[in-house]
């Protein structure tokens, strides 16, 4: 990858150039845009999200060449809540840190300073309005264990 020094001589300061984004999101294509289609549930809102996060990769895109992979994958995540804008504002957050992060549900209570139940019935709202398919799916009883997160119903009866 090619990359251009911040400081000249000093090794520690390199940082990621258009042409390493574009070899990446060639390269990755297939990846990154399933990644858009999932979040999105649209063929469409993703080929918008792909887009978005390339343009904001060649435009902005200050982190150093070994990181410059997840970074992309990162915008594209970034664009996909971005895009997905039929979610409130809690329920998108909570999308964003149960799902995508894959923050625990207490974790996320704590950092959202609210109930654990609240975060859990956000993340299914969330599910069900990504997924579209309007299944009501029902939350597993959440124990308290920080260590254990709840599962969907239909998950546990799909093991």
């Amino acid at each position: 990858m090619m990359s251009k020094m911040a400081a000249a001589g000093n090794p520690r300061f390199m940082h990621a150039v258009p042409q390493d984004f574009c070899a990446i999101f060639n390269e990755d294509m297939s990846a990154l845009y399933s990644l858009a289609l999932l979040l999105t549930a649209d063929h469409e809102m993703a080929q918008q999200c792909f887009l978005a996060a390339l343009d904001h990769c060649l435009k902005g895109a200050d982190v150093f060449p070994d990181r410059a992979r997840s970074w992309s994958r990162r915008a594209i995540v970034k664009q996909a809540i971005q895009v997905v804008n039929q979610l409130p504002a809690f329920t998108r957050f909570v999308f964003a840190m149960a799902v995508l992060e894959r923050y625990s549900i207490p974790e996320c209570a704590t950092l959202l300073n609210c109930g654990a139940r609240d975060v859990e019935q956000a993340r299914i709202r969330a599910l069900q309005l990504i997924s579209g398919t309007g299944r009501d799916l029902q939350p597993a009883t959440f124990t308290g264990n920080t260590g254990q997160e709840p599962r969907l119903m239909a998950d546990i009866g799909a093991a």
